[in-house]
């Protein structure tokens, strides 16, 4: 049942963020052409509004295919596109790739969307590529903003709560756990009680699937951390530099982010393919362990802070 100060949260969030889209959308058609003088020109047609801030980054197994999720809908990446999926404008803060056309996600609802009755997704499932999406758990109180698959065991962090979740039967149920808040989530199926954070305060890491959080020392200002297989850490630093560790406590650069770009998100299906957004949406592919990196899509020149 959805009590009266919650139905007053959703309207008021249904209202903003339709006229943040409607902005967005005007503010891109108005300037769609140019005119003879090279000014731009108002245009009466209208324009997607692109990505949004990028959140998630996965590679999608059936096909290799790059999908990036972010506040305004989730896309396919190719030939230097995005494709939003089902015209879907979801605001998906949360995203992980954890098989073969299945996804999961977290964040906010379409704000177009009729069947919305609550600003927060919760968590939601997605089993042909995101061109539909369902009710897993947690609807309309978590807001995960960091979701981390490890064999068996899932956590995510929920920015309603500040707590780390956690569940063994793939998000069904849920454990709330450490208070922390974090940006980025790292975990691998061979060991899944062990979690890597990223915070405000730095790199942390659990030994007991996310009930307790301990400093790492030593470690760099991270910005995103994944880990694709049991002996390997893969982190950008908050300067775009590409470090890597066998356990978090001794990095070595590899490579670096082209341009100077300002890491926000990174995705490591494999030790050697990486993928990376930065502060202005662009996405960058490595296929060499992050020691050369190749444009997949070039984002806005409004640049973003951090996801935390």
């Amino acid at each position: 049942m959805i009590t009266s100060s919650a139905l007053r949260s959703f309207l008021s969030w249904r209202r903003a963020a339709a006229l943040l889209l409607t902005s967005c959308t005007l503010a891109l058609a108005a300037c769609s052409a140019n005119s003879s003088d090279g000014t731009p020109s108002f245009s009466t047609s209208t324009s997607d509004p692109g990505t949004g801030h990028l959140h998630g980054l996965g590679v999608d197994p059936a096909d290799g295919a790059v999908y990036a999720a972010g506040h305004l809908g989730v896309f396919r990446i190719d030939g230097g596109k995005a494709a939003r999926i089902a015209d879907r404008y979801q605001d998906t803060m949360g995203f992980t790739v954890t098989g073969p056309r299945t996804f999961l996600g977290s964040g906010h609802p379409d704000p177009s969307d009729p069947k919305a009755t609550s600003p927060h997704l919760g968590l939601i499932r997605s089993t042909d590529a995101a061109k539909t999406w369902k009710s897993v758990s947690a609807s309309g109180k978590a807001d995960f903003h960091a979701l981390q698959a490890a064999g068996d065991q899932l956590y995510g962090f929920d920015s309603q709560s500040g707590q780390l979740w956690a569940s063994s039967n793939q998000g069904r149920t849920w454990q709330q756990r450490a208070t922390e808040v974090m940006g980025d989530l790292a975990a691998h199926a061979s060991q899944p009680e062990r979690v890597w954070a990223t915070t405000r305060e730095g790199l942390k890491v659990s030994e007991d699937g996310g009930r307790t959080f301990t400093p790492v020392p030593g470690a760099p200002a991270l910005a995103a951390i994944d880990r694709p297989s049991p002996d390997l850490l893969v982190a950008l630093t908050a300067d775009g530099r590409v470090v890597t560790s066998r356990d978090g406590t001794a990095w070595s650069e590899r490579g670096r982010l082209p341009d100077g770009a300002r890491p926000t998100v990174l995705a490591a299906p494999s030790p050697s393919r990486l993928l990376a957004a930065d502060a202005t949406d662009t996405i960058h592919e490595s296929t060499d362990g992050g020691r050369s990196w190749n444009l997949l899509y070039r984002g806005a020149d409004e640049a973003h802070s951090g996801h935390y």
